[in-house]
């Protein structure tokens, strides 16, 4: 790196020595703007850097909530307001045991640039608690999410910041959550953005992220004259946006023959149609269920365990072409980037944020993959949340077909603006490079405009 970046990465090193998540999310931004720096004399003197990598406020609180045996149980809660450069702070909060400062910061620092590619006006923000909904009774995440929601309270609202769902955030909560704020402000308002279309929701959401996936890497494949019809994909995780990806990527022709979770992975060589998908969705949206139970379901399937012993993932062990990780930060190692390479894979599209280490990106990237980053592919549910705002803010609600139209309308373009800036500053192809620069580029110049705040 040259002096400035390396400056700035060794900087956080020394002031976050155990911000792993962040580091690594930092050091990816970095490596891509190294590349410019220097043509930015401008980023330097305001010192753009400086104060991108650090939140304009984080917020750690304590949430006590009672059990149903009337236990006293006690969370951490975050929120992580990075970024109002572009607007009022925009992220998801996700509830999960794993988190802690560094995701938090690195899901922040991420959304920030994320939300410059959509176009629309969004700052960067992201939170969320090591509370685990899994297990829980309705009752006990409604007393949990009622007690995160009055303190957060505090921090947002609908030209401040604006929360949506996340892991382990999904309408259940978003519901208990914005009734809770309805009654401690007196206000309905569009404070939040995952709601049901029946009371200021917008249609497509829950489908957007999976969608606007695929959408891109379509457009990946079209700039080349392909499509996915007839090709065999790879899909991890079995939540939201493994589901809608498996949705969309099925209604192109593809087949798709994985899925996965905590447990395990799924393999099933006839592909997963819509039928198996319905199961899935009811498995894991309704009863709560192990992916494990698919192979129960279909005998044509087999079911791996999870296991840390071979250091690669069994999801990407499978012969493919295209794969799109849907499930966890860090999931492809550089083992699994070489395999996958190793069985056939040409394209692969991140829907989660962060899935693929550095090392498996500069394998791809080496060997001419087609590669997405998660803060290019997985916007469309950022985009369409931002949809949901336009939406709340005046009152009305468009058709299923408007959002889906304006949706594609949005992950092509921003397939065109990361090719379009990779090709300007030199780096043609590297999707990574186009979507750090362009997401950089806009922030900077929204905060040098603003000054020093």
């Amino acid at each position: 790196m040259r002096e400035l970046t390396a400056s700035i990465f060794n900087k956080i090193r020394k002031d976050d020595p155990n911000q792993a998540e962040f580091q690594q999310a930092v050091q990816e931004f970095l490596i891509s703007v190294d590349k410019v720096i220097d043509d930015l004399p401008h980023v330097a003197y305001h010192r753009i850097l400086d104060r991108l990598i650090e939140p304009e406020r984080a917020i750690l609180f304590r949430i006590p909530w009672t059990d149903d045996d009337g236990l006293l149980q006690i969370n951490r809660g975050f929120r992580v307001q990075m970024n109002s450069a572009l607007g009022p702070y925009k992220g998801g909060l996700r509830f999960h045991p794993s988190v802690n400062l560094s995701i938090i910061k690195f899901l922040a620092f991420e959304q920030t640039f994320k939300n410059s590619l959509t176009g629309l006006s969004m700052g960067g923000g992201k939170g969320g608690s090591n509370f685990d909904p899994k297990g829980k009774s309705d009752n006990e995440v409604m007393r949990f999410c009622q007690s995160f929601m009055t303190e957060l309270s505090r921090h947002i609202g609908p030209d401040t910041d604006v929360p949506a769902g996340d892991i382990g955030v999904g309408a259940r909560e978003i519901g208990y959550m914005f009734g809770q704020y309805k009654r401690l402000r007196n206000e309905f308002t569009g404070v939040l953005t995952g709601k049901s279309p029946i009371w200021g929701g917008s249609y497509i959401r829950p489908e957007a992220t999976g969608y606007g996936l695929v959408y891109l890497a379509a457009a990946m494949l079209q700039d080349r004259g392909d499509n996915f019809e007839g090709k065999t994909c790879l899909v991890s995780g079995s939540g939201n946006v493994a589901q809608f990806t498996v949705e969309k990527l099925n209604s192109l022709g593809a087949k798709v023959v994985t899925l996965s979770d905590s447990t395990g992975c799924i393999y099933d060589p006839a592909g997963i149609d819509d039928e198996k998908l319905a199961f899935v969705k009811t498995l894991k949206n309704v009863t709560r269920g192990r992916i494990a139970a698919y192979a129960d379901q279909f005998r044509e399937a087999e079911y791996y365990p999870r296991t840390e012993l071979s250091g690669a993932n069994q999801v990407w062990s499978f012969p493919a072409e295209c794969a799109f990780p849907c499930a966890t930060q860090n999931e492809i190692s550089a083992i699994d980037a070489q395999q996958m390479i190793d069985n056939g894979v040409k394209l692969v599209a991140e829907g989660a944020n962060m899935p693929t280490s550095l090392e498996g990106i500069e394998i791809f990237q080496d060997q001419g993959i087609l590669f997405a980053p998660a803060k290019a592919a997985n916007a469309g549910g950022v985009a369409v949340s931002g949809l949901e705002m336009s939406q709340n803010s005046s009152r009305i609600q468009w058709t299923k077909e408007k959002v889906d139209q304006q949706l594609q309308r949005i992950m092509k373009g921003i397939y065109t603006t990361i090719r379009d800036t990779a090709s300007q500053y030199g780096s043609e192809g590297n999707f990574v490079d186009g979507a750090n620069i362009a997401g950089f580029l806009k922030v900077a110049h929204a905060m040098i405009d603003q000054g020093y705040v």
